[in-house]
């Protein structure tokens, strides 16, 4: 029996509602045939994949990350802006495509603005320069006689979009990205750019490029962490070759934390050394599941339940570290990575939008620390020696007096009998439980299937200290009264 024991007054932190964020970008089918495809009966007067919209609402985003990705780094935005006839047609060098510039920065904007969602640009640190990404902030934020702003104006957009969020370039580190840079390099221009940005748009909140590893960090931090409000970093996982396939991609998000808790303690250095005040955190603006098509520009993942539970548990893990996290973007909201999967004929579900949805809908904004007391199994080769076979994480809404446990059994082959004791509180006996689980770890959705559904179960003996038993490879999230 695993044990696990919440105090209502034993609290994390606040959970920013950005660590729900979404990501498209310009690659195969995210965008064109995704969320837009001009034509299609599914979709609006203007190209708008109804039905996308829909579910994408129903993850509500409360931001999104555009255009890229590795995408951005050969991106001009002005390509993308003003009547679409006389938008030019590009080679497209980061997935070696053809960019047709249908949907461009105000197509963006104006898709936001129909959930609504906060906008997060990414600037152009490869091919880019600073005066093309200072007069995209004047172009999209600017109010007054400037020329940008008088070119939105002219394209049918007089009041400014007030983008808030913009990312300092893609990526810079890998020599896959156009334009590379040392990480001396990066920070020197990274700095320049914040400067110029900010001139633009004192109000703009600035992500540096983080590198995956703390040399980068540290050195891209140290030249900017007076100017910036993140670091980013970006992670994709799954099963670890001649290992086992379903408990290695279950601990891969154990040991991404490991590296995330490093970072977290390296910003706190480096604004000790550097004297720097203001809030710096983390946005982990790229990450999901990611290894079957790896490598490839087709880049479609087809997601079972072994995946579904891992990012359950990668959601878990950013919540417990909401002091650290304070954006995430998941990769991508549609097709490529994506939760939802389309045709020119309908679209459905994958497995891993069942956790998504659960953790934005059902989880209060204050993260609790809850004790668990469980089984391990070793993990060596991934360097998180003792994985946990129950993965937890207590949420708590103290307006609506609601306790969410988010709660994953990651044991293969046993039902896991779970007691939970609450303190701080005394809890309703009616609550419920939303299970996601399937037949194997290779359980998928398809179009007209779905293996891996999200089953809701009503409690009528939940307590301040009750159990509850859950299925093997689960995912059970309980919604509880609090009295």
């Amino acid at each position: 029996m695993a044990r696990v024991k919440i105090d209502l007054d034993r609290r994390l932190g606040i959970i920013d509602r950005k660590v729900y964020g979404m990501f498209i970008e310009h690659l195969g089918r995210c965008i064109y045939g995704g969320i837009y495809e001009a034509g299609s009966p599914l979709s609006d007067e203007n190209g708008i994949r109804r039905d996308v919209l829909e579910a994408s609402r129903g993850l509500q985003p409360p931001i999104m990350r555009y255009p890229g990705g590795n995408f951005v780094s050969d991106y001009h935005w002005l390509d993308g802006v003003g009547p679409e006839e006389k938008r030019p047609v590009r080679t497209e060098h980061a997935w070696r495509t053809v960019e047709t510039n249908e949907f461009g920065t105000n197509e963006f904007i104006e898709y936001c603005r129909l959930f609504p969602t906060e906008p997060y640009i990414c600037a152009n640190m490869g091919t880019g320069t600073m005066d093309e990404a200072a007069a995209w902030v004047e172009y999209c934020n600017r109010d007054d006689e400037t020329s940008y702003a008088k070119l939105r104006v002219e394209h049918g957009f007089e009041r400014p979009h007030k983008v808030i969020y913009w990312g300092l370039g893609n990526e810079m580190y890998g020599d896959w990205q156009v334009g590379h840079k040392t990480a001396e390099d990066y920070a020197k221009d990274a700095r320049r750019f914040a400067q110029v940005m900010q001139a633009t748009d004192e109000d703009i909140k600035l992500v540096l490029c983080g590198g995956g590893y703390l040399h980068w960090d540290r050195i891209a931090l140290e030249h900017c962490a007076d100017l910036v409000d993140y670091i980013s970093y970006h992670v994709y996982w799954g099963r670890v070759p001649d290992q086992d396939p379903y408990y290695s991609n279950l601990a891969q998000p154990y040991a991404s934390e490991q590296y995330l808790k490093f970072l977290w303690y390296l910003i706190q250095q480096v604004k000790r050394e550097k004297r720097v005040n203001r809030p710096l955190q983390i946005a982990v603006d790229e990450w999901n599941v990611w290894y079957r098509t790896h490598g490839t520009t087709h880049i479609e993942e087809r997601y079972d339940l072994t995946d579904s539970l891992s990012v359950t548990i990668y959601m878990n893990m950013m919540r417990r570290n909401c002091q650290a996290i304070g954006m995430a973007c998941l990769a991508q909201l549609v097709n490529v990575l994506g939760p939802i999967f389309t045709s020119q004929e309908g679209m459905f579900l994958q497995t891993i939008y069942h956790p998504l949805r659960l953790a934005v809908q059902k989880s209060g904004p204050i993260a609790l620390d809850a004790f668990v007391d469980c089984g391990t199994y070793n993990a060596d080769y991934s360097g998180v020696p003792e994985v946990p076979y129950l993965d937890v994480t207590a949420t708590f809404d103290e307006s609506a007096k609601k306790l969410f446990v988010s709660m994953v059994n990651l044991n293969k082959d046993e039902a896991q009998e779970v007691d939970l004791q609450v303190r701080g509180g005394d809890i309703g006996s009616s609550g419920i439980a939303y299970i996601v689980t399937g037949e194997s770890p290779e359980a998928t959705n398809d179009f007209g299937k779905q293996d891996v559904t999200c089953q809701e179960q009503p409690l009528s003996d939940a307590s301040a200290k009750f159990t509850y038993t859950m299925p093997p490879m689960s995912h059970v999230l309980l919604e509880l009264e609090v009295t």
